[in-house]
């Protein structure tokens, strides 16, 4: 029997990877792109270490860090196929370097907001649904904290207007949770539905925020129209490094919202940031504890409190020890 080609390895690696509750999309793509270049350029028998990083380094002029993130995902194939497939070859960790960089923050203030709703209002048809849509769903992101792939896959149905609450559906790893909202956000929502059926020129759709023709929105247009709302609402905003605003950037604006009036009142982080990871859907509090240290102003809050904490006198003071 002929081994298999690299394009079946991958199929079969993606396959498993997706029984255990991964996406696999971002990965996928790029595992098929490693598969095409291994079985077009005449690549016979396991994964070797030089053919992954060949592979990896393209194209030459791509940053490091994207290389580097190339070769950790065929890494990832090579560690499934490994016991599997003698021969196969495992690269070490870091030949290209750290895989993985978290991008800093750029944290809105409620001005940046209320403008960016405003001129979202603005949107051409002025009397259609477009710019209703838009509007509505920079609300939603920013007083919830959604992902903005989760809004944009939430169903018609989703919404529970009575309850004020958002259920969001197979997110990452296949789960499904519930949203509370503040009660001042029902409103806006229960208006755009009531807007998007009287508006919407083409057949009903099934997701929430649509089109003009009912469609559901693609990420890739959504992007781009935030970013010409970005130039309008915000057009002297300084970015954070190199970093300019982003639509993420509107999820990490509400965790530390609400990390910071926490710290102001008193709440303890140690047990409240256990349930506002569940609201998040993080799969681990440690990715909800990068906030403390990936954002200026609570890393001084954080240290402030190791202070008073490392210091007996300050111990008996401090409502959150």
């Amino acid at each position: 029997m002929s081994a298999p080609t690299m394009a079946e390895r991958v199929e079969e690696y993606l396959t498993y990877r997706r029984a255990l509750g991964y996406q696999v999309r971002t990965e996928g793509e790029l595992l098929r792109s490693f598969a095409r270049y291994a079985d077009e350029s005449g690549h016979h028998g396991p994964v070797t270490t030089e053919l992954a990083l060949r592979w990896a380094r393209l194209p030459e002029r791509a940053a490091r860090l994207y290389q580097a993130r190339r070769l950790e995902i065929v890494r990832t194939l090579t560690r499934y196929l490994a016991p599997r497939e003698p021969g196969t070859e495992i690269p070490a960790r870091g030949l290209l370097g750290p895989a993985h960089a978290r991008r800093p923050a750029f944290l809105y203030s409620e001005a940046q907001i209320a403008a960016l709703v405003e001129a979202a209002r603005s949107l051409a048809p002025s009397a259609g649904l477009r710019p209703l849509t838009y509007a509505t769903l920079i609300g939603l992101l920013a007083c919830t904290g959604l992902r903005i792939g989760e809004a944009l896959a939430l169903g018609a149905g989703d919404i529970d207007f009575d309850a004020g609450v958002v259920t969001v559906r197979q997110t990452k790893f296949h789960k499904t949770r519930l949203v509370p909202l503040h009660a001042t956000s029902v409103r806006p929502l229960r208006d755009y539905a009531q807007a998007r059926g009287r508006l919407q020129r083409g057949p009903a759709g099934t997701a929430f925020f649509i089109s003009e023709n009912g469609c559901t929105l693609p990420y890739t247009t959504v992007r781009q129209t935030f970013h010409r709302l970005l130039q309008k609402a915000m057009p002297g905003a300084a970015p954070v490094g190199r970093v300019r605003p982003r639509l993420h950037d509107l999820r990490h604006t509400f965790v530390c919202r609400r990390l910071l009036e926490w710290y102001g009142d008193g709440t303890p982080i140690e047990r409240a940031i256990d349930q506002l990871s569940a609201y998040l859907g993080h799969v681990k509090v440690t990715d909800t504890y990068w906030y403390l240290t990936g954002v200026p102003e609570l890393l001084a809050l954080a240290c402030q409190r190791f202070e008073r904490f490392a210091d007996p006198k300050e111990m008996t003071h401090d409502p959150q020890l």
